[in-house]
């Protein structure tokens, strides 16, 4: 019997390179290994403030995109998280049972706690919903990058203690973190992640709908150094170790390989060789998108998706209730 793996995306703003090299990209990779299960996070959308026909663009976009990536419905569970209910109500179990010194110590709310921002108590609270989302489907597998493995390793905490004090219930889930790509930077500062909701940053961002002609354009000017030197050297030169990774990824190479095709080039002739295998993948993806995002079968997809995994979330919900006296 196969594995589950489950992960998901929470598309607040348009899905960009990073999000197809570090999530998509893997997801169609493991759908023919394990029990896939990838949902549309639409709950944790709405811990921030964002407009409803934004939202609405964005859940179908990235639908498309997933489909476009190469997703197959036949072969993994494709649904909105809202769809199955019995999410949300163990999402707030879970946060009963998660200790409020735990969610203070999440990296989201520790970086954006003291910056003014009004913080609602969903945000707060998220990283239990989380929980829930790997929890309720028994989950064996998480691909996640650096930065979400912390919620995974909270999964796993709320996991363990469960089973400890109620007796066995679910799978202790495993982060997976792919050797290649797993975070993707910005191309104007590649210190800090290429992020969908980055507003300041446009250059620094390729987004999966770009202009083939604006998205050769950022890569050309991505920032680089004066060594002169194509190089794996992330902390030196982390303009050009990103850009090896995005064309490792994408060409589904090793860096190592990357770096022995470009080991006498100059910045230019690589940032061009990287910026034609981007363009090439980019016209792909948009060509299968716009197949996608108008079609009726979207909405079929999300149907039979949830209809998948619902019966694994009730039988769970049900378990959980029963084993804390809420139900007999």
């Amino acid at each position: 019997m196969r594995k589950t793996m489950l992960s998901g995306i929470k598309p607040t703003g348009q899905l960009t390179l990073g999000n197809y090299i570090g999530a998509l990209k893997p997801f169609v990779a493991s759908q023919d290994d394990y029990d896939l299960k990838v949902f549309i996070a639409n709950l944790h959308c709405v811990t921030m403030p964002i407009e409803p026909e934004e939202l609405r663009t964005n859940l179908r976009d990235a639908l498309a995109f997933y489909l476009a990536s190469g997703l197959d419905p036949k072969r993994c569970s494709i649904f909105l998280q809202t769809d199955v209910h019995e999410i949300a109500q163990l999402g707030f179990i879970m946060a009963c049972l998660t200790p409020m010194g735990e969610l203070n110590r999440m990296t989201q709310f520790k970086d954006k706690k003291d910056t003014g921002i009004s913080l609602s108590g969903g945000f707060y609270t998220y990283p239990a919903l989380m929980s829930a989302d790997i929890l309720i489907h028994q989950a064996h597998y998480v691909p996640v990058g650096e930065d979400q493995k912390q919620h995974v390793e909270l999964a796993r905490n709320t996991a363990e203690r469960f089973n400890n004090r109620f007796g066995e219930t679910f799978v202790v889930p495993e982060p997976v973190i792919q050797k290649v790509g797993s975070k993707i930077y910005s191309l104007q500062d590649p210190t800090k992640k290429m992020s969908k909701s980055d507003k300041e940053g446009e250059k620094g961002v390729i987004y999966l709908r770009d202009d083939l002609k604006q998205a050769r354009k950022k890569i050309m000017s991505a920032v680089t150094d004066s060594v002169g030197i194509v190089q794996y050297d992330p902390e030196n030169q982390p303009g050009v170790a990103n850009l090896l990774t995005i064309y490792a990824s994408l060409k589904e190479i090793t860096i190592e390989e990357a770096c022995a095709e470009f080991k006498d080039a100059q910045y230019g002739t690589f940032k061009k060789a990287v910026a034609d295998c981007v363009c090439e993948e980019l016209e792909m993806l948009q060509s299968k998108y716009d197949e996608f995002v108008g079609s009726e079968i979207i909405d079929e997809i999300l149907k039979e998706g949830a209809d998948a995994v619902r019966p694994t979330a009730q039988e769970t919900l049900a378990k959980v209730e029963k084993k804390m006296g809420m139900i007999w």
